[in-house]
């Protein structure tokens, strides 16, 4: 049996343990190890930001897998020898015949001053109920939007928010005392796509919600409440940011960053697989040229589920990553608009918009259940 160590039970770790599961189990002893009790779409935080959803409600508990052949164990990674792909976890020492590592991005709010005193994110569980009370008590006045540095997560999830807040405010009767304003020091939301560009940034102006691009913030004043970017301070009321994303700390201290691009690990763009043999990186946490979102991770553990039953047989790999992902983007009012991304399979990537419409709606909808069918069952 061919010992398959996964860190990480996010899009790409599940996605994997599915494909191992369904392929090879016979064949295939796999372990799939995570710290958290549950998976949570990441689209769902805006169930519980926006549409009263709960944290429980949302939250698909480790406990209900159900993948023949893969063992879940809920677990703390303390450290990774990647020359030897030794694991050691708060609970464990692993020492698989391959290691696989989806330990996603995770968010260093301290990286910006002054946002842990006086900003807010909607990015993690807990950023959202911060928030959340945030709204509630919200009255009017200036709200900045900022994403504080990039790569981040999901790269249309800045605009979903601010055009979804938009219509809370309209709700409650807010709009017209508030001033909303969205900062990126990106040249536009989606850069390899025109036509996604053109309807994110016709419905921010549709709503009167500015639109700053090539601006960063770099630090927040507590006190006098004011970000700071190169063109002056501005004053806000409400401060929303994405914050700075990085590795996690068990991965940087690995070693598996040298040579990795902005400090996240170095893979080959085809296979996914890290220097060290036998160990391979999919999702957030890995240098891969795409977006870092879920459906990328997805077709990235497709890629190396094919390697790793490729080694299995002794025959070549004949699958490489094409960087394929579909994101949906919310509008508000219940429609959701498409992009289907190509990076990697010509010479330039491609990224159709399609939408928006409550077809897609109902698509982003199903979209979830099939994986939670996939890789938890009934």
């Amino acid at each position: 049996m061919h010992s398959v160590l996964i860190l990480g039970a996010g899009f790409g770790g599940l996605e994997l343990a599915a494909c191992l599961s369904e392929s090879v189990p016979d064949e295939v002893r796999v372990t799939l190890v995570d710290r958290a009790e549950g998976f949570v779409f990441g689209f769902s935080k805006i169930d519980v930001l926006f549409r009263g959803r709960s944290a429980d409600d949302v939250r698909i508990p480790y406990d209900s897998l159900d993948l023949p052949a893969v063992e879940f164990r809920r677990e703390s990674v303390t450290s990774i020898a990647p020359a030897t792909r030794r694991v050691t976890t708060d609970a464990a020492e692993y020492t698989p015949d391959t290691l696989v590592v989806a330990l996603g991005a995770e968010y260093d709010c301290g990286a910006t001053p002054g946002f842990v005193e006086d900003g807010h994110e909607f990015y993690s569980l807990a950023g959202v109920h911060r928030l959340r009370e945030r709204l509630d008590a919200f009255t009017g006045g200036t709200i900045l939007l900022s994403i504080l540095s990039v790569p981040f997560k999901c790269p249309p999830a800045p605009y979903e928010g601010a055009l979804l807040l938009h219509e809370e405010l309209v709700r409650r009767d807010l709009r017209a005392a508030t001033r909303m304003r969205l900062l990126t020091p990106m040249p536009s939301p989606v850069p390899v796509s025109a036509e996604t560009n053109t309807a994110i940034l016709g419905a921010l102006a549709d709503r009167d919600i500015e639109y700053t691009p090539g601006t960063g913030v770099h630090t927040l004043d507590p006190d006098g409440h004011t970000a700071s970017t190169h063109d002056g301070d501005l004053a806000y009321d409400l401060f929303i940011g994405v914050p700075h994303h990085r590795v996690p700390d068990v991965v940087q201290a690995s070693g598996l960053t040298e040579g990795g691009a902005d400090g996240w690990i170095h893979v080959d763009a085809a296979t996914l697989a890290t220097p060290f043999p036998g160990v391979y990186a999919v999702g957030d946490c890995a240098d891969a040229p795409v977006p870092r979102a879920g459906t990328f991770a997805e077709n990235a553990a497709r890629t190396v589920a094919a390697g790793i039953i490729a080694r299995l047989h002794e025959q070549p790999q004949r699958d490489r990553y094409r960087g394929q992902g579909t994101c949906h983007i919310e509008f508000g009012g219940g429609l959701v608009g498409k992009v289907e991304a190509d990076f990697l399979s010509g010479p330039t990537p491609v990224a159709p918009f399609l939408g928006p419409s409550l077809e897609f709606a109902r698509e982003k909808t199903e979209f979830a259940a099939d994986r939670t069918r996939r890789w938890f069952g009934s």
